[in-house]
């Protein structure tokens, strides 16, 4: 691991040194990650676009939105992706006691193991915040903590254009891309992932799922 983490959204910290935001590969493999699903009208979309490209993804959800759409969890990983935990309500958890840090993706996994038959090995810390105290109770719940090497800022709704260039421009081996299919409009997120994915793919890239 090396460099930086981007940030992303109000409350962000600075990037973690123990999180990966790169992935080691000898082959032209990206990582497409999506947060804050699953959502009734957006994962679904994505999920198409995945399919029609025959590509892999990632996707860290919130527990109460998988609580809501367990329907959508298990489409999720039916398709072969990977499912990672993004916490219950999406609490900056550097900001929480340390009994509440531990709940938020204990109940989390809980669901998941409930909804998949197995808890989610990988844990994405809302606005990539994480510290010490959090990294510990990721690893006592045995999960890898997950951060992103590009981030096209979608969640501020730019333009499409602006997120597919943004993407592009930074796109490398290893990279993981940061993404969102829920917590708000994720039209042009969407919108933006048709566009580039055949891009990225017609380059040689290969989008993968994060394996722990």
């Amino acid at each position: 691991m090396a460099g930086e983490t981007s940030r992303s959204g109000p409350g962000a910290s600075p990037p973690h040194p123990d999180v990966a935001h790169t992935l080691g590969t000898d082959r032209r493999e990206v990582f497409l990650t999506f947060d804050d699903g699953p959502h009734p009208h957006y994962t679904p979309e994505i999920l198409r676009i995945l399919r029609r490209n025959e590509a892999r993804a990632t996707f860290f959800v919130i527990g109460e939105n998988a609580g809501a759409f367990p329907e959508l969890l298990r489409d999720i990983a039916e398709d072969g992706h990977a499912v990672g935990n993004h916490t219950w309500t999406h609490p900056q958890l550097t900001q929480l006691p340390p009994g509440a840090a531990r709940r938020e993706p204990g109940r989390t996994s809980s669901l998941i193991d409930d909804v998949l038959g197995a808890a989610p090995s990988l844990a994405r810390a809302p606005y990539g915040a994480w510290d010490d105290p959090s990294l510990s109770i990721c690893n006592e719940l045995g999960k890898s903590p997950v951060g992103w090497a590009i981030d096209p800022q979608d969640w501020t709704a730019p333009g499409v254009g602006s997120i597919v260039d943004a993407v592009l421009a930074e796109m490398r081996p290893g990279a993981i891309v940061l993404s969102h299919d829920g917590g708000g409009e994720r039209g042009r997120t969407v919108d933006a992932l048709d566009r580039y994915l055949p891009r990225l793919m017609d380059d040689g890239y290969r989008p993968a799922r994060i394996e722990p």
